[in-house]
């Protein structure tokens, strides 16, 4: 619904985008990452510019085509960031916000990419699909003291996460858990799947507010010392 995607593009606490930012749609139109390119654009009055699949995917014409057309916001895949920072690492020098999830990030790459071809802000975010695209981010701005995985960080604003166990308490500092997610995000469910929806979308039971839901993601992670969460692995076989 509107309010998902408005809590995720604006007055958030993991980015501001202004009129005069230049984001690019680098993700296939299918892939909930277009809810945070299109509307992170339109909706703060900035400009998409739209890269064609094959630009994306060869280093070289999308370094081309980032500075050729002033692109300031750019969100891509893991993969893509690690494909990238092996073969062509100061693609990204000229960005004001770079953000990458979806997967395990790898250390090396990302220690490249702020070695190589700083942006202004790195980003390594959070989130499936069922939470409207982004549900943690967390700010890279050095690998000296970050641990082997880097972290998922918090939860961006008008979200919250939560780490329980399998009766839904919440878990210690260092101890794994599920995360669940809440608040704006959360979309209303899958469509004419009512028993996925229960098994998936459960009450809240932090929560005062009739008719407040968690999503269980079926990931795995665990608090650092320093308040922010790691991801370690899935409940089940699905790979991340």
């Amino acid at each position: 619904n509107h309010r998902a995607v408005n809590r995720l593009v604006l007055n958030t606490n993991y980015l501001q985008l202004y009129p005069t930012d230049r984001v690019a749609q680098a993700a296939n139109a299918a892939f909930d990452a277009t809810t945070f390119e299109i509307w992170g654009a339109l909706l703060n009055g900035a400009a998409l510019v739209i890269l064609a699949k094959s630009t994306v995917l060869t280093p070289q014409d999308l370094a081309a085509q980032l500075r050729q057309q002033g692109v300031s916001v750019l969100f891509l895949t893991t993969a893509l960031l690690n494909q990238i920072a092996t073969t062509l690492p100061q693609a990204f020098s000229g960005l004001r916000y770079l953000l990458f999830g979806g997967e395990a990030a790898d250390p090396e790459c990302v220690r490249t990419i702020l070695t190589e071809s700083r942006p202004q802000q790195l980003l390594h975010v959070y989130g499936p699909t069922e939470n409207t695209t982004f549900s943690s981010w967390y700010p890279v701005e050095s690998m000296a003291t970050a641990p082997p995985r880097l972290p998922i960080g918090r939860p961006i604003a008008n979200s919250q996460m939560y780490l329980l166990d399998r009766q839904l308490q919440p878990v210690p500092v260092g101890v794994v858990g599920e995360i669940l997610l809440g608040g704006e995000g959360l979309s209303s469910g899958y469509l004419h799947r009512p028993s996925l929806n229960a098994e998936k979308f459960v009450p809240n039971p932090f929560s005062s507010n009739p008719g407040d839901r968690l999503y269980r993601t079926g990931d795995l992670g665990r608090y650092l010392p320093d308040g922010n969460l790691e991801f370690i692995g899935r409940i089940d076989h699905q790979i991340k």
